[in-house]
């Protein structure tokens, strides 16, 4: 039986040609991206801004405007209301109210008592209640593990290769997690704990596969002393080509069944990382590997003196 292969032996792609327009396009999508975040804003889920979240599953489709006006009948507070994952489930979010669980749990009766008038058969899936001091320190949590998780990443390859590499990958991650958040400034999709620990998982495939890349460059680097650089991108990036194919392909296939059957719970968690491997499959080529070109690596940057005459491997 003939192995199936998805990338055929001996492929050549002149992937250093595209790298300028690349990089062209990655910056004005990142800077882009950045930008509208910070003037949008992200639609942050109760686990960061604190107060009560109830999510609400009905018989029949429910237009969000009138279920809004009979929360707002009750004067509870500021009401956000929202679908979640198709036309029969909704979620509203509604400031906490002072008096501990016990006022807490009276607004949920309220809630559900209202909605329950003129929408026979609305079922309330689950209350969440979290404090704006624990939502405080989530958020800032949240921020400091993603944040140091970058900055690990980006010394151990500056160890673990050359600080040029280290550069590449902080460069790389940026460009990946910047891209996620324009995704959901721009969509409006909840940012909740699930969706922090995508942006987490992100950062550790973007580096996965950004390390196999790396590592590659760095073999051919010691191999083929004498061939020029853009060449030698090229025939790293072409020799893992298939292992990024293949690795990427099962792991959007497993995404993807999730984010069409799997639990609405989790639906944010999918898409953030189904779209995080798709920019970190696009980033492991085309942005961590141009930037050794930019930062001036040539194939005898880091050889000795007494190395540089030694006979050169030559390229199968």
């Amino acid at each position: 039986m003939k192995l199936l292969k998805l990338v055929p032996d001996h492929t050549n792609l002149d992937f250093m040609r595209w790298r300028n327009l690349a990089l062209i396009l990655s910056l004005v999508a990142t800077v882009a991206s950045i930008a509208f975040t910070f003037y949008r804003g992200l639609n942050l889920g109760v686990d960061f801004v604190g107060g009560q979240l109830i999510r609400v599953s009905f018989p029949q489709p429910v237009d969000d405007e009138q279920l809004r006006s009979k929360v707002d009948s009750l004067h509870l507070g500021e009401a956000n209301v929202q679908r979640f994952g198709g036309p029969k489930s909704f979620q509203i979010r509604l400031p906490k109210p002072p008096g501990g669980d016990a006022a807490a749990n009276n607004v949920a009766t309220q809630v559900k008592a209202e909605i329950e008038k003129d929408f026979p058969g609305a079922k309330i899936e689950s209350v969440d209640t979290v404090s704006g001091k624990v939502s405080e320190e989530l958020a800032s949590g949240s921020a400091m593990a993603i944040g140091l998780a970058m900055l690990g990443i980006a010394i151990y390859i500056w160890f673990r290769f050359e600080w040029q590499f280290g550069v590449g990958a902080l460069l790389t991650l940026a460009h990946d997690v910047a891209m996620t958040l324009g995704f959901f400034a721009f969509t409006r999709l909840q940012v909740d704990l699930n969706v922090v620990a995508a942006f987490l998982t992100i950062v550790g495939y973007s580096l996965n596969d950004t390390v196999v890349i790396y590592d590659r460059i760095r073999e051919n680097l010691r191999k083929y002393r004498k061939m020029a650089i853009l060449p030698l991108l090229n025939l790293s990036l072409n020799e893992t080509l298939a292992r990024t194919v293949v690795t990427s392909l099962t792991v959007l296939i497993a995404l993807g069944v999730l984010m069409l059957i799997g639990p609405e719970v989790i639906f944010g968690l999918a898409i953030a990382i189904f779209l995080g491997v798709l920019i970190g499959t696009y980033s492991s080529i085309y942005i961590s590997s141009p930037v050794l070109v930019w930062l001036g690596i040539q194939p005898d940057s880091f050889l000795k003196s007494d190395d540089k005459d030694a006979p050169e491997a030559q390229p199968a």
